[in-house]
Parts: C-alpha cells; structure tokens; sequence
C-alpha cells in the first residue's frame, strides 16, 4: 500500500480505467450512435457512484457534521446538516415545485403555482469561518400562502431525548431585506405530534432559540421521528443565504 491508500495493483487498474475513458471521449464525436449511447449509459451510471464517492471524501475532510459547534455544558448531542457540511452531488434547482429536495435532508414545501423560486449550495465563508457551505433561496415573484424548508433530523436526535431537555437551533442568516422567519421544532411520538414554535429574531446574522420540551406532551417512550420547518412569511423577492443551520440539546436546569 503506497502513500495514495491504494496498491500498486489498483492504482494501475484504476490507471486504465481512466485511459480508456479518455480514449472514449475522445473518439465520441465519430462513434456510432448505438456505441455511443451504450457509452453513455454506462457513464450516466459511473457518476453517480463517483459523485457518492466524491461527497463522503469531502463530508470526512472538510468536517464532521457536529464538528465547529460550540456546546454548552452536558450537550449530549449535535448536528449540522450535510448540505452545510460537505458539497452535494446536485447543487441546485431551478424552478422549485413543492416537495422538492436538495440533498437527503432538506426539503422545500410552498403552495405557489409559479414555481419561481431557486436553491442552490454554494461556498462558504471564504475566511473559514462557520458553514463549509451555505445555502441560497432566491425568490421571485410568489402567489402562495407558505413556504418552509424542513430539515429531517437523523435518528440520534430522538434516542435518549426527554422532556428534560432543551433543543437549541442556531441560525446565521443574510437577506436582501428583512424576512419573518419561524421555526417550527416537530417531534412525532407514536400517534401524536408535539410541535414548538419559536420565532427568529429579525435581521441578518446569528440568531439562537430554544425549544423546551419540560412544558410539552411528549412520551418519550414512543419518539419515532423528528424534524424542523424553517417558515418564511412573505418571501417574495427577496435572497436569503442561510449560512450555517446547527441543532444541539442538553439538560434543561432544574427549577
């Protein structure tokens, strides 16, 4: 095994692999065109194992999810969602109808008919600080009654979750101009949903909330799913850049 984690011998296959690709490519513009769709078929199929490859590279190098995140004392848990952690094989979207995703986590709901609304990951801070990455929503014009973007929540948020705990979102936020943003922290436990609502306080920057879950219903033997609905009120022509969305809980102290 040499310094590039592969033995001679795959270093060598992987070699002519790449030889004959590049031979293909090259003589695409005068293949036949039964050869070359089976050519592209077959790469069609290569990319995206290599754009999986290629993102769990870069979610292992640029940073663990709950990596950058500062916790307070007795945090047991932390994350960051991929999107802002590592770069997605698909950066954007055009034309965003509802129930669309950007990533495995991060999904956009809206009721307008136009569709005029655009996602894209882009890079973040070029000084390093915070994100890897960040998130654009530009929207235009906009005739619907809601647009959120839910964040479904991995399976360690719930395991060992309590009515003791606070959940913390933590966001850092720019807009073209001033935006109501509302979170919406929902926690499906067998047939019911406990859901905490927590306004954003307004303006671009950082901006902190919490949801305690000492006041609510839950029964915390029956937690199956959780997940948050960012709601943005009246969103027409406006770009926000979320630049960092990070989740975190701990105890909340004892009255």
């Amino acid at each position: 095994m040499g310094r590039t984690g592969m033995s001679r011998v795959e270093r060598a296959l992987t070699d002519r692999v790449e030889q004959r690709w590049a031979r293909w490519v090259r003589q695409a513009p005068r293949a036949a065109e039964g050869r070359l769709a089976a050519q592209a078929e077959s790469a069609s199929r290569l990319r995206h194992h290599l754009s999986e490859l290629i993102t769990t590279h870069e979610r292992r190098r640029e940073t663990p999810g709950a990596a950058g995140i500062a916790r307070p004392a007795g945090c047991d848990w932390a994350w960051r969602p991929a999107l802002w952690a590592s770069r997605l094989p698909e950066p954007g979207r055009a034309g965003v109808s509802s129930r669309q995703a950007l990533g495995e986590e991060v999904t956009l709901f809206h009721d307008c008919p136009l569709g005029e609304v655009i996602l894209r990951q882009v890079p973040g801070r070029a000084d390093g600080e915070g994100a890897p990455h960040a998130l654009s929503m530009e929207v235009f014009a906009f005739e619907g009654s809601f647009l959120s973007l839910v964040l479904e929540l991995p399976a360690e948020a719930g395991q060992g979750l309590g009515k003791r705990h606070l959940v913390r979102l933590r966001l850092v936020t720019e807009a073209e101009r001033p935006v109501e943003v509302f979170a919406r922290l929902n926690v499906r436990h067998g047939p019911n949903t406990e859901q905490i609502v927590r306004e954003i306080p307004p303006g671009s920057g950082t901006a902190e909330v919490e949801f305690d879950l000492g006041y609510s219903r839950l029964n915390e033997k029956l937690i199956e799913r959780l997940w948050l609905d960012l709601i943005f009120d009246r969103p027409a022509m406006n770009r926000v850049l979320l630049r960092d969305v990070t989740l975190l809980r701990h105890p909340r102290a004892e009255l």
